[in-house]
């Protein structure tokens, strides 16, 4: 839920309402990320989710993905996750 403070309180314009708030509060934060608005907010939602050990599967249906190949898209490897699963190569024989 968002709230304005302005009177009238009325729906966002379009879609990109959500979008727009969060992209202005990020550049006023300064934070920079490859990624604006609101999609900001679901790829961390997704990273920290898979990082807590939580599956695709689940973390799709928190987003309402149809599909798992979309949660992928959101939920990006960890790199420093996979390092610690990660099996060292075996030497060729």
């Amino acid at each position: 839920m968002f709230l304005s403070t302005i009177a009238p309180s009325r729906p966002f314009r379009n879609g990109d309402g959500v979008s727009s708030v969060v992209r202005r509060i990020m550049k006023r934060a300064g934070v920079v990320t490859p990624v604006k608005g609101a999609h900001a907010l679901r790829h961390t939602a997704a990273t920290e989710m898979l990082r807590h050990g939580v599956p695709l599967d689940k973390i799709g249906l928190v987003l309402r993905h149809r599909g798992i190949d979309t949660t992928a898209h959101y939920a990006k490897a960890d790199v420093t996750l996979l390092k610690l699963v990660a099996q060292p190569w075996p030497e060729a024989l």
